[in-house]
C-alpha cells in the first residue's frame, strides 16, 4: 500500500511543483480556504494555545492571528512541495543569510557545530545554507511513516551536500563524524513538547512553566560541538532571511540547560514580534498542569 500511494501521489507533487510561484500561491490561497474555512484543521488547539500565551489580545486580535497563521501555513506546505525542482539560483534568491561570518569563523577554528531553530517562519529551505559553508550538514527529523516518501524527503535534502538523521541515530551519527575528523553542522528544531517521562528540564515559555527538549545542549556538550541560534524571517510572500547568534562557542562552561534557556528566551522574542508565523498547531503546552514540585 505505501508503494502505490507513493506511485498515486507523487506525479501530483511533481506537477504541483513545477508551477510558477505565482500559480503555486495562487493554489495555496485555495487550500488556504479549505483548510482554515471548510475544514478547520486544528483550529481548536490554534485559537487554545493563542488565547493561553496571548490572554490579554482581544477575539478579533486572536482571530487576525489565527487567519495569518494558516495562510502562512498553506504557503509553507507549497514551498516544501517547491522544494522537489526548485533550482538553487531560485533557491538561493528567495532564501538569503545575514552573519555568515559566525559560522565561517567556527569553521576557520575547527569547530563542529550544533545550529538550535524554533519551527517559525520558514525551515523547509534552510538547507541551502550548505552552499555558503563547508560543513556536512545533517538534520534531526522524526521518520515518515511511508518509507518511500521518506526517501523522497532524504534524497531533496542531499542536493545540497545535508542529510537527515532520527533523534535515535544522532548521538552515533555525529560521533562517528567527529572520529572521522568531519566537521559537521546539525539542526535542532528544538521549541516542541518533549514526552513528559522522558523530561528533565522545565522552564518557562511565554509565560507558562513547560517542559523542554535539552538534548541539542546535551549532545553539544557530550561532543564538544558550539551551539548557535539560527532565526529566519519571512520579508515577504516567498522570500525568507536567516540570521545566526552565538549561544555557546564552549558549551562546557555553561550549567545544564543554561543555553537552553537562553535558547527559549530568543524563540519568544520571535513569537513576540510576529506571533502568526509560528507553528501553533502543535500542543505546545499540554504538560503545563504536570509540573513536578521541584521546578514549581
Amino acid at each position: 500500500m505505501q508503494l502505490l500511494a507513493y506511485i498515486l501521489i507523487y506525479p501530483f507533487l511533481w506537477l504541483i511543483s513545477i508551477l510558477p510561484f505565482k500559480l503555486l500561491y495562487a493554489f495555496s490561497d485555495f487550500v488556504f480556504i479549505i483548510v482554515y474555512r471548510i475544514f478547520k484543521y486544528r483550529k481548536k488547539v490554534v485559537k487554545q494555545n493563542l488565547r493561553l500565551v496571548f490572554p490579554e489580545k482581544s477575539k478579533d486580535e486572536i482571530e487576525e492571528i489565527t487567519r495569518k497563521f494558516y495562510h502562512h501555513l498553506c504557503d509553507m506546505i507549497f514551498e516544501s512541495i517547491k522544494s522537489m525542482t526548485i533550482s538553487e539560483k531560485e533557491m538561493r534568491k528567495r532564501f538569503t543569510f545575514t552573519d555568515l561570518d559566525i559560522l565561517q569563523n567556527f569553521e576557520k577554528k575547527n569547530r563542529s557545530l550544533i545550529l538550535m531553530c524554533a519551527h517559525y517562519a520558514s525551515w523547509e529551505w534552510i538547507f541551502i545554507l550548505q552552499k555558503h559553508v563547508n560543513y556536512t550538514g545533517f538534520g534531526i527529523y522524526k521518520r515518515l511513516s511511508n518509507k518511500y516518501f521518506d526517501a523522497l524527503v532524504k534524497r531533496i535534502r542531499a542536493r545540497y551536500n545535508s542529510y537527515l538523521i532520527t533523534t535515535k541515530e544522532t548521538v552515533s551519527t555525529l560521533s562517528a563524524s567527529k572520529a572521522k575528523g568531519e566537521l559537521s553542522m546539525s539542526g535542532f528544531a528544538s521549541d516542541q513538547s518533549p514526552k513528559i517521562d522522558k523530561a528533565h528540564h522545565w522552564q518557562n515559555f511565554m509565560g507558562i512553566k513547560v517542559p523542554v527538549h535539552t538534548g541539542a545542549e546535551m549532545i553539544a556538550k557530550k561532543l564538544d560541538m558550539s551551539v548557535v541560534f539560527f532565526g529566519t524571517k519571512r520579508l515577504k510572500r516567498g522570500y525568507y532571511q536567516t540570521g545566526f547568534k552565538i549561544l555557546a562557542e564552549n558549551p562546557n562552561d555553561y550549567k545544564n540547560y543554561e543555553i537552553t534557556d537562553a535558547f527559549l528566551k530568543i524563540v519568544e522574542q520571535q513569537i513576540l514580534e510576529a506571533p502568526e508565523f509560528y507553528l501553533w498547531t502543535h500542543k505546545r503546552w499540554k504538560h503545563r498542569d504536570k509540573v513536578p514540585k521541584e521546578f514549581l
